[in-house]
């Protein structure tokens, strides 16, 4: 099986200031005339028509969405006209829905607080298998005789054909006591590394084919900076259990295959004394801040007035050298005891001798056993039933609910408003029909007031003569026609 086997990347150099204003400063390209002007003005145009059509719509969604009501209670005066408890049973109801909402909260938040926690660890065992074979070697030429010549002698050239094939693989260890995704979803060797290198103990220029090492780099999915159409991650090169190569060679040789571990976070080296306190020899930045926090809980280091300050006990002051820590400066206070993690370093010889390949036994191999950190076992559960249709339909059917709940309480709102019009109504028709013929009164004098601060003109035209039509009233005055007539002649009327 082809591996995609390159050389080693080089050294990356960091960004400078001096780079930066460089890029900035820099005369941008010149933008290039269309081939079709008019193509390109119906382009624009429709765009510009879509982008129109887009705010349209976004402002109605909000303008319906404003519109939509929310209020879901019932007033408490309803359950004085409604027969039997059926207000006092919904407002049960109501109250079991606010706690099961509570409850729903905060397992959502637990569920997503356990899904990001690195620190949490769920670890495995990865077990390799790590053999080899040969093929033209000059013990194996001897014993079939193609080497020899017609007279009987064998005779060993620079063009010889003698190879070897490595053959390394790798599978995770089942655990009875864990609920496993489904077998076509196991985790696979590929999956635990980026970066898998083959470095040779021996000097390229005696290498037959002149290669001191092999290499193979997993392709990194795309992301919007580095977009990658070509990426596929179930490929034979992203994806696989057994890595194997071929190279010339007649002689055993010693390799280190150096395995650059690939996990969601990037995970450092602890310092010694960080590591005898989080009792780990290895963690990313939020296990390790999230260590030191479970720490001075545990041997409540917390002031009393401040909880983010950490008094330092003696372990922390021999490794920070500071008497107290502020916990959102934690992590910057932990950098420095933080290294880069090595890749991990298997020894193997590759055996061309004849005892060896030509051995048959099985355990002859050598075998590694690698901690390795496991797969979120909830992870894929949660997507599956985040993304099922069952579900999906179940939210749909329960918002729809929800909402034509709130449309029957605003016509419960505005029946109940009704019913007590008309039964105030009944009690008193005179005083109610008085007192509603005011309201009505008071309403239009504060409307007509508004008017006329608008119009600049304050209390004037809510007087008694401005009511009063007729001859001798105000509009059948000489001032009022000319200003009438002014009017009609400015908004271009016959008079």
């Amino acid at each position: 099986m082809q591996r995609n086997l390159n050389s080693a990347a080089g050294h990356k150099r960091k960004i400078s200031y001096a780079d930066l204003a460089l890029t900035y400063n820099a005369a941008g390209p010149l933008p290039q005339p269309h081939p079709n002007p008019q193509q390109q003005a119906a382009i624009t145009a429709a765009q510009l028509q879509a982008q129109q059509l887009e705010e349209v719509r976004r402002r109605d969604l909000a303008r319906r969405q404003s519109r939509k009501p929310t209020d879901r209670d019932i007033p408490d005066d309803v359950a004085d006209a409604i027969v039997g408890d059926g207000v006092q049973r919904y407002k049960r109801l109501r109250e079991v829905e606010r706690r099961l909402d509570a409850v729903m909260m905060r397992k959502r938040l637990d569920v997503k607080d356990n899904a990001q926690r690195e620190y949490a660890k769920r670890e495995g065992t990865l077990r390799l298998w790590i053999s080899n074979t040969a093929e033209g070697q000059p013990w194996q030429v001897i014993e079939d005789g193609s080497g020899v010549d017609g007279d009987g002698l064998f005779e060993l050239g620079d063009n010889s054909q003698a190879t070897f094939r490595v053959k390394l693989e790798g599978r995770l260890l089942d655990d009875t006591d864990e609920d496993e995704p489904s077998p076509g979803k196991r985790p696979r060797l590929s999956d635990f590394f980026k970066a898998i290198t083959i470095d040779f103990d021996r000097n390229p220029a005696l290498m037959p084919d002149g290669f001191s090492q092999i290499e193979w780099r997993k392709q990194q999915a795309p992301t919007p900076a580095q977009p990658n159409p070509n990426y596929d991650p179930n490929s034979p090169e992203n994806s696989f259990d057994c890595l194997e190569f071929e190279r010339k060679g007649d002689e055993s040789v010693n390799v280190t295959i150096n395995l650059t571990r690939d996990t969601e976070r990037e995970r450092y080296k602890l310092s010694p004394g960080l590591a005898d306190i989080l009792d780990t020899e290895e963690d990313d930045m939020l296990g390790a801040v999230q260590g030191i926090w479970e720490y001075a809980r545990a041997m409540h280091l917390q002031e009393d007035d401040d909880k983010r300050t950490i008094v330092c006990d003696e372990p922390l002051r021999r490794l920070f050298n500071q008497d107290r820590l502020s916990f959102p400066y934690l992590p910057d206070i932990l950098q420095p005891h933080l290294k880069p993690l090595p890749p991990l370093k298997l020894p193997y010889t590759i055996r061309v001798d004849k005892p060896y390949i030509s051995a048959s036994d099985p355990s002859q191999r050598t075998i590694y056993d690698l901690t390795v950190p496991l797969p979120n076992p909830t992870a894929h559960h949660i997507t599956r039933y985040a993304t099922s249709k069952t579900h999906l339909t179940s939210l749909s059917t329960i918002i729809h609910t929800d909402d034509n709940l709130a449309l029957l309480v605003q016509k419960l709102h505005a029946t109940n408003a009704k019913r007590k019009f008309y039964e105030n109504l009944s009690k008193d028709p005179r005083g109610f029909v008085g007192r509603w013929v005011g309201s009505q009164k008071r309403d239009l004098e504060v409307i007509l007031a508004e008017a006329g601060r608008a119009g600049g003109g304050g209390d004037e035209g809510q007087g008694e003569e401005w009511r009063r039509g007729g001859e001798g009233g105000v509009w059948g005055s000489v001032l009022a026609r000319e200003s009438v007539g002014l009017w009609c002649a400015r908004q271009g009327k016959v008079n």
